[in-house]
């Protein structure tokens, strides 16, 4: 068919962080911000069985699509895997297979700590990076010290390191950007995969270049946005 199409299926879920009003996730307090990652984790875990991928997202700020001022998260249970999940699942699964056992994404890790240049952070649960080829300016990754297909597997690897996070980007800038974070977990009856949280500052336009030809430019590079944000630690 030229025009494929298919209900809209699954399940949406409003996450509210905190019953005090707060508009953004910085105004969680380090235990309040654990117990909302563990809330997300159990609304993901009891979705996941009916679902074949869980895809979590916090927008905050118009810029990011945020529709409500109190800080939340949405969780999206889908009947199918996103193309882009897919094709990451596919790479994770080969390069498993050619390597002989390595995992894709802690590979990349160890050798994001070795050489320092990207990395921001890093704790006994998880490391904080800006990745290779970053699609926009201070695009962060946190990505677990121990590789995990499923982010919502009882444990609670992730929390500190997002509070670190958010730390960093409001130091860098003297308030907390507008931004896109979102959860990547492992599909359903998928095993090698490896999963992390992306965040994106919206601090850039995707103009007709990028949304014409698929290739992002970004103009402040992810190392010296790493020693930016290591400086905003400090």
């Amino acid at each position: 068919s030229l025009f494929g199409a298919q209900p809209a299926e699954g399940s949406h879920e409003v996450i509210v962080h905190t019953p005090r009003h707060e508009t953004s996730l910085t105004g969680l307090s380090e235990d309040e911000l654990a117990i909302a990652v563990a809330g997300w984790r159990e609304r993901m875990r009891a979705v996941s069985g009916e679902s074949s991928y869980v895809h979590l997202i916090v927008n905050e700020g118009p810029l990011a699509g945020a529709s409500l001022e109190h800080t939340h998260a949405q969780l999206y249970g889908m009947r199918f895997v996103p193309p882009e999940v897919a094709r990451e699942r596919e790479r994770a699964t080969a390069y498993h297979q050619r390597t002989m056992g390595s995992h894709l994404l802690a590979d990349v890790a160890t050798e994001e700590v070795r050489r320092r240049d990207r990395l921001v952070a890093i704790d006994d649960e998880a490391i904080l990076l800006c990745p290779w080829a970053s699609r926009s300016p201070f695009e962060l990754r946190i990505v677990p010290r121990r590789p995990a297909p499923r982010f919502e597997a009882e444990g609670e690897g992730g929390a500190g390191m997002l509070g670190t996070a958010l730390r960093a980007l409001a130091g860098a800038f003297g308030v907390l950007p507008q931004l896109n974070l979102w959860v990547r977990t492992a599909p359903h009856g998928s095993e090698e995969f490896c999963w992390h949280i992306d965040i994106l500052p919206r601090l850039t336009i995707r103009a007709g270049f990028e949304l014409g030809t698929g290739v992002d430019i970004n103009v402040y590079p992810p190392e010296r946005a790493a020693q930016d944000l290591r400086a905003a630690l400090d």
